[in-house]
C-alpha cells in the first residue's frame, strides 16, 4: 500500500490568515453575495407579521392600546402538527423583535398574488411610521390576538410565542397557532424569488 501521512484533525490544521478571512468574508469561505445570492434562488411565500403595542398602561383596562406593527416577512415555516407551531425569522433589534420579545400575541397573514404593494410597503428601508402604514390597510381586528388581519389575505393565523432562539442576526420566534382563518379568496400566493415579488404562472 502506499505511504500516506495520517490525516490532521479540524484543531491540528493551521488557522487561516487574516488576509485569507477578508477575502472570504467569513471564516466558512463565504461572502455575503454569494449568500445572499444561492438563498435567492430559493423560492418563499410572502406573509404580513403583525402585533399591537400592550396598553400604555396594562393596570387600567380603560387605557389606550398601543399602535399596530407591521413586518414583510419570507422566512415563515410550518414547525409541527401536534401541537401547531411556526416560526419566522425577524431581524434582532428590529422593531418587531423588541415588540415580539413584550407582545406574547402576533399574527400572520398569508398574502396572494394581488397582495404584492402590501408587501413593498411593509419591507421598505426609511419607511414612515407604522401608523400611517395601516392607516388605509383593509384589516379585520383579531379576536385572540388583537393583531390587524389583512383582509383578502390567503389565510391568516393568530400565534402565541413557544420560544424565541437567537441566531446570528435574527431572532427565530416559534408561535403555537391559536386561531385560523381561510376565507374564501381567488388566486395564488404572493412569492419571493431571486429578489423580487411574483406570482405562480
Amino acid at each position: 500500500m502506499p505511504n500516506t501521512p495520517p490525516a490532521r484533525s479540524a484543531a491540528a490544521l493551521p488557522p487561516a490568515s487574516p488576509t485569507a478571512l477578508a477575502a472570504f468574508g467569513h471564516a466558512e469561505g463565504v461572502t455575503d453575495d454569494e449568500f445572499r445570492a444561492a438563498m435567492s434562488r430559493l423560492a418563499a411565500g410572502v406573509v404580513l407579521v403583525t402585533a399591537q403595542e400592550p396598553p400604555l398602561d396594562p393596570e387600567d383596562p380603560l387605557a389606550p392600546a398601543g399602535e399596530d406593527v407591521g413586518m414583510t416577512a419570507t422566512s415563515f415555516m410550518s414547525v409541527s402538527l401536534d401541537p401547531p407551531l411556526v416560526l419566522v425569522g425577524v431581524r434582532e433589534g428590529s422593531r418587531m423583535d423588541d415588540l415580539l420579545a413584550e407582545q406574547p400575541l402576533w399574527a400572520v397573514s398569508v398574502l396572494g398574488e394581488s397582495q404584492r404593494q402590501i408587501a413593498g410597503r411593509f419591507s421598505m428601508k426609511g419607511r414612515i411610521s407604522d401608523r400611517l402604514l395601516f392607516a388605509d390597510l383593509s384589516c379585520a381586528r383579531g379576536e385572540v390576538s388583537g393583531a390587524p388581519l389583512v383582509e383578502g389575505a390567503l389565510a391568516s393565523l393568530e400565534l402565541r410565542t413557544e420560544q424565541r432562539v437567537r441566531a446570528g442576526d435574527h431572532t427565530l420566534v416559534v408561535g403555537r397557532v391559536l386561531a385560523a382563518r381561510l376565507p374564501s379568496t381567488e388566486g395564488g400566493p404572493l412569492t419571493y424569488f431571486r429578489g423580487r415579488y411574483r406570482h405562480l404562472g
